[in-house]
This record gives structure tokens, sequence and C-alpha cells, in this order.
């Protein structure tokens, strides 16, 4: 049993970390008061070759695997939510599915423009009334000389509205009973992206909610078999726990980091805050609960690489760092007193940014169904 990184990893966490800490930390805090999205960093992400680390070379991919992705996405969010989620659903639910589930036709036409981050890809499950319950959606989409004809809609979409949203994946009824996905590229007719929502937190990141009416695509244009669609976007959300929960891990360590840092400077009653044993105690708690949850999503991503199965130990990692996120930032919040109610700290935004990694991906609530069912229960 090694706990070490290899040297590939420890010189891509250090890029990364570099990366984040010189071209994102600068310009968090401007991005998310005005919900701007980070083109320029996702252009540099896209020319340092993360924007499709875990594909192969072959399609225009990084050539990294599980742990690679685990870690860029885990350095991202220490810094910026937002970045990480907008790199974290194109790779594991926008461009997924088109590398396990898409012929070499599809793959040749969309992978090279995924995986450079020339355009970004979404997922479109979620609708009114199929949420956790995903199976349950009404958007249909029926044969017509040889074009699919798609009416319905999606909501909670993340990556389809931007400047340079490429496609998104949809799931829809293509028979009664029968889920298929099918691709949708942006700018065809009948396909419209609504406004972005109001949301809590993850202001730079692009989520809305998305209409087909009448939309016609080619009938060449559906991704695998018909009726597999239920399979397939389980499979897709299982491999994308494990970037969910390396965001929950990322979110927790910078909450860490930044209480920490100001905990060692802040003084009160004659002596550096970190000092108290109510402030110290804290730090010892959260920093403890990292290294746990960090081998939890470590094992996730190795498993996935070793061809095991992995979905019970993304699970597991799922629900474990996204309660410690929200955790993490509360305390690191407290430490900062009121300065950590003050939006120019980043404990702040990483208090608002948290809350959603117990909910996105399948809520915790989902998470402890699929662990119990992994444990026989």
């Amino acid at each position: 049993m090694n706990f070490e990184l290899s040297d590939d990893h420890e010189l891509l966490r250090s890029t990364v970390r570099d990366f984040a800490e010189g071209e994102v930390a600068p310009v968090a805090e401007e991005l998310d008061r005005l919900h701007e999205i980070p083109y320029e960093i996702i252009a540099k992400l896209g020319a340092l070759n993360l924007m499709g680390i875990p594909f192969p070379e072959e399609y225009g991919g990084g050539g990294g695997d599980t742990l690679a992705y685990a870690l860029t996405v885990e350095e991202l969010t220490r810094v910026d939510s937002s970045v990480a989620i907008t790199l974290c659903a194109h790779t594991s639910l926008g461009t997924q599915p088109v590398y396990l589930f898409g012929t070499e036709d599809q793959r040749g036409e969309w992978m090279p423009r995924l995986c450079s981050g020339e355009i970004l890809g979404a997922f479109g499950l979620t609708e009114a009334e199929a949420g956790s319950d995903a199976g349950h959606i009404t958007t249909r989409a029926r044969l017509d000389a040889g074009d699919w004809v798609i009416d319905g809609a999606k909501q909670f979409i993340t990556n389809a509205g931007t400047d340079i949203s490429g496609l998104v994946t949809i799931t829809a009824l293509t028979a009664e009973g029968e889920i298929s996905n099918l691709l949708v590229a942006n700018g065809t007719p009948g396909y419209e992206q609504g406004e972005p929502y109001r949301k809590m937190g993850w202001h730079a990141s692009d989520t809305r909610p998305l209409t087909f009416t009448g939309c016609r695509v080619p009938e060449a244009n559906l991704l695998g078999t018909p009726g597999r669609g239920l399979k397939q976007f389980l499979q897709v959300l299982e491999i994308g726990r494990i970037g969910v929960a390396a965001m929950g891990l990322g979110l927790a360590q910078g909450a860490l980091d930044q209480a920490l840092a100001y905990a060692k400077q802040r003084h009160a009653f004659g002596q550096a805050i970190s000092k108290f044993q109510a402030i110290s105690g804290k730090l010892a708690d959260m920093s403890t609960e990292i290294e746990a949850s960090r081998l939890l999503v470590y094992r996730a991503a190795l498993l996935k690489d070793a061809g095991r199965p992995f979905g019970l130990a993304a699970a597991q990692a799922k629900l474990k760092t996204g309660r410690l996120a929200v955790r993490c930032a509360e305390e690191a919040v407290q430490i900062h007193g009121g300065y950590g109610y003050i939006e120019e700290y980043p404990v702040c935004r990483m208090y608002r940014d948290a809350k959603i990694l117990t909910i996105g991906e399948g809520t915790d609530e989902i998470q402890q169904m699929v662990i119990a069912r992994g444990l026989g229960a």
C-alpha cells in the first residue's frame, strides 16, 4: 500500500496549484461579484491540456488518469469553485458521454474541440419532476424523416448557455418506457437556453434551464443503442461523483488554508488567535477530517483507474466531502469573525459555494441509498 503520489502526479498538482494561485485567485472575487464566466481562464486551462485531462491523446485529451483529474479539480477548488465546476461539469458530464458511448464519427467531430476547451459540453438530465428520480423524465424524441424531433425541457444545466457552449447531451423518451441519449448542438433551431438562475453560489458558473420545441437533430445524433440511456447516464453520474468529491475536498482544504493563515496573523488579548484552544481545536479537527477524506477521494479514483468497481467508494467520498466542505467553510467563517461575513474575504464565497456539494450530482440522501445498496442493505 503506497500513500505517495507518483512524480507525474506531484508535478501535475504543483502545476495546477501554481496556475490556480497565479491566474485564478487574483480574479476570483471579481468574477463572482460580476457573475462573469471565466473565458480567459478556460482558454488557459485548455492550453495546459486540462480541459480534457482524463481522455486519450488520440482524441485531443491530456492522456491522464482519473487520479490526475481529481487532483486538478481539487487544486482549482481550493481557490475558486466556479472555475472548478466549469471544468468538472464539462469533463465529467459534457465530454464523458461522447467518449464512452459515441461512435468514432461522433468522437472525431466533438472530442478534439471539447478536450481543447474550444467549446464547452453540458449534460441535460434534470427536469422539473425528474431530479433524484432521474428516470421520471418527460422530454420526448420521435423519429421523423431521418431526424429526431425533440420536445421538452431541462433545468439546472451547467455550461449550456455560455458564449463557447458547443453541445448538450440530453436524455429523452424515444419510445414508451425507453430512455435514450441524444446530442444537440448549440444553435440547433428549436433548442433555446433560458436566462441564468440567480444562485446562492457558483456565481461565475453558467446554470440555466433549457427548452426543446420541435427541435430536429439527425438520427445519427443518438448516443449508443436506443433504450440504453438510463444505464448510460447512471454510469456517467457514477464517474462524475469522483469529480464532485474532489471539489468538496478542495473547498475544505481551501477553507482550512484561509482559516489558518488568518488565525496566525489575527491578534487578540496579546497573541495570535491560533494560540487559543478554541481556535486551534477547530483547525486540528478540520485538518484531520480533510486528510481522511483525501484518502477516500483518491481511493475511488484509483479503483476506477484499476478497472475495479468504484461506485461505492465514489458515493462514500462524495457524501463525506460534501458535508465536510460545508462544515469547514462554516468554521472558517467563524474563525474570521465579522470579516468572514465580508465578501472581500474568500471564506465568505466558499461558504456560499459549499452547500450545493451536498445536493448536486446526487443529493446526500441518494448517496446514502447508493452506499446502503453497495453494503447489501
